[in-house]
């Protein structure tokens, strides 16, 4: 797929459902050329004919990959690069809670292999194609979670292991993924300074079915959020402004709630933790993140 000159590109994954779905319905109303990664082909398939009712004559692409699998991202990565010159926009948002034990087909935890790591190696392996945009400042928007705030990382050594409470209560493992989300984000941001824009969210408290993979177990939670989430439509919209506002084109390195720009916790802040966390996790399975 060639990009079309006069649109820009964004790559969105988890845009099968929820805010992702949401988002690239008013991305594409803003004639972005959008590209899909998910799972699924059935709900790629479905999401695409949606957009199109919405946008028509501007296409829309979608390739799949299981986002928690390195071997998954670089071949999606492959794929990519042979059949795209360029993206404008990548946003990191596909995630998930992991209620019961579970190992990806790294054997790493799996909320930490689709949450955290899934964010490392896709941005890796799109690296080259946001270098490659007429864009003077491309954008990478990760999706993050006031869900960081409760992560009380003392040290990194054995993080990605459940312990203790942990084990029955994977919401905590899903804060910690949260606070890595930013840590990643700062300190990529420092890297590819000073062109590339690298930014994070808190997209607020959705109602969708977040945590609905769990069965029984994450069926209070689903609850919660469809009594009390906002819509996905107002969850989106922060995601939207990291992507599309002129605003924010000379931020980088910044955390944003309600489409402000917001202070994270104190830990999140550490610059000498995310540097450490950014090169721990380079070095988890190796790859070449710049």
């Amino acid at each position: 797929m060639n990009a079309s000159s006069e649109r820009k590109v964004c790559l969105i994954t988890g845009a099968t459902s929820g805010i992702g779905r949401a988002a690239a319905r008013e991305l594409a109303r803003r004639d972005y050329q959008l590209i899909l990664v998910g799972r699924s082909e059935k709900r790629c398939l479905a999401t695409v004919a949606e957009l199109a009712e919405i946008a028509e004559g501007n296409p829309v692409e979608y390739f799949l990959a299981d986002l928690s699998s390195y071997k998954s991202i670089q071949e999606l990565g492959i794929l990519l690069r042979s059949r795209i010159d360029h993206i404008d926009v990548l946003v990191n948002n596909a995630g998930a809670v992991f209620m019961r034990k579970e190992r990806s087909a790294d054997n790493l935890e799996m909320t930490w292999a689709l949450n955290h790591f899934g964010y490392v190696w896709l941005t890796e392996a799109v690296l080259p194609l946001l270098e490659k945009s007429p864009c003077d400042h491309p954008r990478i928007v990760n999706v993050s979670s006031a869900a960081h705030q409760r992560a009380r990382i003392k040290t990194l050594d054995g993080i990605f292991e459940r312990k203790d409470l942990k084990d029955l209560m994977g919401y905590f493992t899903y804060g910690e993924t949260k606070l890595a989300n930013l840590w990643f984000t700062f300190e990529l941001a420092r890297r590819l300074a000073p062109r590339i824009r690298v930014n994070a969210l808190h997209p607020g408290f959705v109602a969708t079915r977040f945590a609905g993979n769990n069965g029984i177990i994450g069926l209070p939670l689903v609850i919660l959020t469809m009594i009390f989430g906002i819509s996905p439509e107002e969850g989106a919209k922060t995601i939207v402004h990291l992507v599309d506002s002129p605003s924010v084109e000379d931020v980088t390195g910044a955390y944003f709630v309600r489409e402000k720009e917001v202070l994270p916790s104190a830990l999140a802040r550490d610059e000498k933790l995310a540097y450490e966390f950014f090169e721990l996790s380079r070095g988890f399975i190796s790859v070449d993140t710049r």
